[in-house]
């Protein structure tokens, strides 16, 4: 009896977690993909008729949003990378007994909503907020500049919104590193910049491989950016999906462009990691 219990012991383990995804991800996503493949309106109700030329339809009419959506989470996660590894650098090898108010800090904005801080970042750049009014009076910007509306807003609004995404996961992979492996390169003659190219980026690279996966996905499918400071030329194929949801009531079509959506990122995935070379990162995380 106690043999049973110690196989059983993992499976009751795993239940709770294989239920929740079972009742929260793979039925919503069996119910979406049957949605997608249904016709009818709201009024007549919808039949599944395996009519695949909602996906057809849905690129035809969308691919313009999704490539934006595409060119924006992969800007946004160029200048993330830019932004987070310095950060996550410097906490790690300077930040002594203070890291974890150092890292407090980085995350204390985010206790705050989501919509509220993209909402405040609205007020910061419109054309007579603290930025451009300041620089409008004294002369070095036009009276007609503005940034609300472009893309730099929303790729800006992007940026900060997923900053710690990026900062954290390179930061646990830096902290990780053994100060002597650095003090040996320099004890070999390495100079800072080499060092650093040699010894810490390699190690550093599941942090960034972590990071850009937890980045770049919400940041192509965000909607809360491209709605808040952008306009109709910065559509994102997040609002198309929001809007056929919740606006036009177009379940097949809205569905179509969420699977549309994931394949694109899931290929953008693996094709990422096999350029990167998943397996040698792993090997060096392992380390």
């Amino acid at each position: 009896m106690d043999r049973v219990k110690r196989q059983l012991a993992p499976y009751f383990l795993v239940l709770p977690g294989g239920l929740w995804l079972l009742l929260f991800f793979a039925i919503p996503m069996i119910a979406m993909l049957s949605l997608s493949l249904q016709q009818g309106d709201i009024v007549n109700g919808y039949q599944f008729t395996f009519h695949w030329q909602n996906y057809t339809d849905a690129i035809d009419s969308y691919h313009t949003q999704l490539i934006r959506s595409l060119i924006y989470g992969a800007v946004a996660t160029i200048f993330l990378i830019v932004l987070a590894f310095p950060v996550a650098y410097w906490i790690a090898f300077y930040g002594g007994k203070r890291k974890s108010t150092y890292l407090f800090l980085l995350l204390l904005p985010f206790f705050v909503s989501f919509v509220l801080r993209t909402i405040s970042w609205r007020q910061i750049l419109t054309d007579d907020g603290p930025v451009l009014k300041p620089l409008k009076e004294i002369g070095l910007l036009s009276d007609s500049y503005h940034i609300l509306g472009t893309p730099a807003a929303v790729i800006g609004g992007l940026v900060y919104n997923f900053l710690p995404f990026m900062v954290l996961p390179i930061y646990v992979a830096l902290e990780r590193i053994d100060p002597r492996v650095v003090e040996a390169a320099r004890d070999l003659y390495a100079n800072p910049a080499t060092a650093f190219r040699k010894v810490i980026l390699p190690l550093a690279l599941p942090g960034v491989f972590a990071g850009v996966l937890m980045s770049f996905v919400p940041v192509s499918s965000d909607y809360v950016n491209s709605e808040v400071l952008g306009s109709s030329s910065t559509t994102m194929i997040g609002q198309v999906i929001q809007a056929q949801y919740l606006v036009n009531s177009d379940y097949p079509t809205a569905s179509a462009l969420s699977f549309i959506l994931m394949a694109v990122l899931l290929v953008g995935i693996f094709a990422y990691a096999r350029a990167l070379g998943t397996e040698d990162v792993m090997k060096v995380a392992a380390r």
